[in-house]
């Protein structure tokens, strides 16, 4: 895998939440950005796939973004946004693979019939029942 870290940058602010006062306190916070268009690593087609697939994650200055606040460290927070911006390429540049059309199996089909019959059934027997004796 190529090492992006000296193309990030980091920003830190106070995060939300639980944590009492330690939270009005410490900037534990981290919000990783990598600049997509600007990145000397990343091949043109590779750039253009980012931005189809991670289009959520990069705003309009074309930034891509990671924010972690889960933990009360600033350094754990700052190794789980590289975790997960790894996460992030590595799912966008995994292809997919072409799916084969199947049909259904003779059993499936059986089975789907009669439990369309089951419930045919039961529907017919809701109606009311009509005794000829009175």
């Amino acid at each position: 895998m190529i090492d992006f870290t000296k193309e990030f940058e980091y920003r830190t602010s106070r995060s939300g939440g639980p944590g009492g006062q330690n939270v009005n306190k410490v900037s534990s916070k981290v919000e990783l950005r990598f600049h997509v268009n600007n990145s000397e690593l990343l091949t043109e087609e590779e750039k253009a796939l980012l931005y189809q697939k991670l289009g959520n994650y990069i705003t309009q200055e074309g930034y891509l973004q990671v924010i972690c606040q889960t933990e009360r460290s600033q350094l754990a927070n700052k190794e789980n946004c590289i975790q997960k911006f790894y996460a992030l390429l590595g799912k966008a540049f995994t292809k997919q693979k072409a799916r084969k059309p199947t049909k259904p199996s003779k059993a499936s089909q059986h089975e789907r019939i009669a439990a369309k019959k089951k419930l045919s059934d039961k529907k017919a027997n809701r109606g009311r029942v009509r005794n000829s004796d009175y």
